[in-house]
């Protein structure tokens, strides 16, 4: 088998993790521990494997302190500029303070983009290309919400901010206009979409018959991407969909490739699945091997994946965050991936969330696209989930107007009962 430049680009981030474990060992308080795994000249998967998984707890004891050290003073840095302190979205757990160096945040989105052929062509012909971003806006750490920002106060950089609340399907023909009109003026050439965000722009759109002419593509983010989201934005927009993968504190770890498989960006991290299961679904642990202010070492990111091996090179499938699956009675676990896939080929359904019940049937609540999901739809539906459920009790079926989201203003597809109790 030939040597693939991805090829040997893997192969290569063994020393270059080893260089890194070796210089957080000695640098970063949080890994004065390691050097005891670092004596092997013949650095392997085997040492790493002896090197304990970090949390976003672990972010937290001692921060910031745990990276910097007690010497350096955080103020000082941030006053010169040299980082940006960020937050996560708080989806899984209360939100974690973050360090990043100044601009690593575009660097590393960047180098994922350039993996997808698509965007890579728009920014060698326009690095400047302009975004107009459809998020919660608890996403948005570039912007101040405090109160209402002006539209001027929402444009950073060559991106526009349209959205100023995290209750999509509250959104009014009003509020609608609005995000409409500022895109059409900003008239940007691909939009940054969470995608339940913008399958409720993307309907109205449809509704109203509007059109953005310079658009590329759409980039989805923020949170797993159904095939319900993916088949109603194709359609109204008409180009491609493309899913972009990773964290706030890790930066963007895959992208969806020319062909459609999620392919890692090995200049941003290290990648593992640990702990699979009998069809090798994981949980991923990543690596940071450019952030040198806040290295994050074998972090459990709390997703579910699958790695793919390819001949030229590692792929991978999202099965989403790990405390979204279900586990069985007979302790089999089902991710939200593979509830997702019920739903292919099934039209009708906006957006939708499975809730799993102690001692009566299952759940399934569903906000209708526009025609609605016809009587053999929801029967099929019924069977498929109950299948992949292996459930002998029925589902309930219920059409809803609003699904809440988290208080992040990410949504959940899948909500087990241990969740749910809560």
């Amino acid at each position: 088998m030939l040597a693939t430049p991805e090829l040997l680009q893997e192969s290569a981030q063994t020393e270059r993790l080893f260089t890194e474990l070796s210089r957080c060992a000695g640098q970063v308080p949080l890994y004065r521990n390691l050097k005891s795994h670092l004596l092997e000249s013949s650095f392997s998967s085997v040492h790493l494997a002896g090197i304990p998984f970090i949390t976003k707890s672990d972010i937290r004891s001692g921060f910031p302190a745990n990276f910097l050290g007690t010497s350096v003073e955080l103020d000082s840095l941030l006053e010169a500029e040299a980082l940006e302190l960020e937050h996560t979205s708080g989806t899984s757990e209360e939100r974690t303070a973050l360090l990043l160096p100044k601009g690593w945040w575009a660097r590393q989105e960047l180098a994922a983009l350039n993996l997808n052929g698509n965007a890579a062509e728009l920014f060698r012909r326009n690095p400047a290309a302009k975004r107009a971003t459809i998020n919660s806006p608890v996403c948005s750490g570039d912007i101040r919400y405090n109160g209402v920002p002006s539209r001027d106060n929402r444009v950073v950089g060559n991106s526009l901010f349209v959205s100023l609340s995290r209750f999509p399907f509250l959104w009014g023909e009003k509020e609608l206009a609005r995000i409409a009109g500022e895109i059409l003026e900003w008239q940007p050439e691909f939009l940054d979409v969470d995608p339940v965000y913008g399958v409720v722009f993307a309907l109205y759109c449809e509704r109203n018959n509007i059109r953005f002419a310079g658009l590329r593509f759409v980039l989805c983010s923020y949170e797993f991407v159904s095939v319900v989201h993916r088949a109603i934005l194709e359609r109204v927009f008409g180009v491609p969909v493309l899913d972009l993968y990773g964290s706030t504190e890790t930066g963007h770890l895959m992208v969806q490739d020319d062909s459609g498989e999620m392919r890692s960006s090995l200049e941003t991290a290290f990648l593992e699945v640990v702990n699979t299961d009998s069809r090798g679904v994981g949980e991923l642990v990543v690596s940071t091997l450019t952030n040198p202010i806040m290295p994050l070492l074998r972090y459990r990111i709390g997703d579910l994946v699958e790695r793919i091996e390819r001949p030229y090179g590692a792929r991978y499938l999202l099965h989403g965050r790990k405390a979204d699956a279900f586990i069985l009675r007979d302790q089999n676990r089902v991710t939200t991936r593979e509830v997702d896939q019920c739903f292919a080929g099934i039209e009708g359904v906006a957006h939708y969330q499975l809730i799993e019940r102690a001692g009566v049937p299952w759940l399934l609540r569903f906000v209708s696209d526009a025609g609605g999901v016809s009587p053999a739809n929801r029967a099929e539906l019924r069977e498929r989930i109950s299948r992949v459920l292996s459930a002998a009790a029925p589902i309930e079926i219920q059409k809803v107007d609003i699904i809440a989201p988290e208080q992040s203003g990410k949504f959940r597809l899948g909500c087990p009962v241990r969740r749910a109790a809560g």
